[in-house]
């Protein structure tokens, strides 16, 4: 089992930058995919981000693609969300999210599902003014 803590949230005005960390436990960290998820109140949680094993393969929703950035560090059992030009409508609860299933053969949809996902950190929340 791995814990998961997230950080690096806060307010930011629009078109600011952050960057957002996931310390995991365990020794394991290289044998699980890691994604970025974000929830707003009354909505279903979305996918923004998702990195393969080996940090070779990232993924990103189009609504993000181009602005951020996620990237892992397997000696120090970490992934991160760099996250720049932020807007408004980024404004939501980030949560980082491992999983044993995912692998390199792995379709790009399955790394956007909730369901793939084994376990989930607590949220760090992201407030972006206009």
């Amino acid at each position: 089992q791995v814990q998961l803590v997230e950080s690096g949230g806060g307010l930011v005005q629009a078109g600011d930058s952050l960057r957002l960390s996931c310390a995991a436990s365990g020794r394991t960290f290289n044998t699980y995919a890691m994604g970025w998820f974000r929830q707003t109140p009354g909505k279903e949680r979305e996918f923004v981000a998702a990195i393969s094993r080996s940090g070779g393969m990232p993924y990103y929703a189009g609504s993000v693609k181009g602005r951020f950035t996620i990237s892992r560090d397997n000696a120090k059992n970490t992934v991160y969300l760099q996250m720049s030009s932020l807007k408004a409508e980024d404004t939501a609860l980030y949560y980082c999210a491992a999983s044993t299933r995912l692998r390199y053969s792995s379709t790009i949809y399955s790394y956007t599902l909730l369901r793939e996902y084994d376990y989930w950190g607590q949220g760090t929340q992201v407030t972006v003014s206009s």
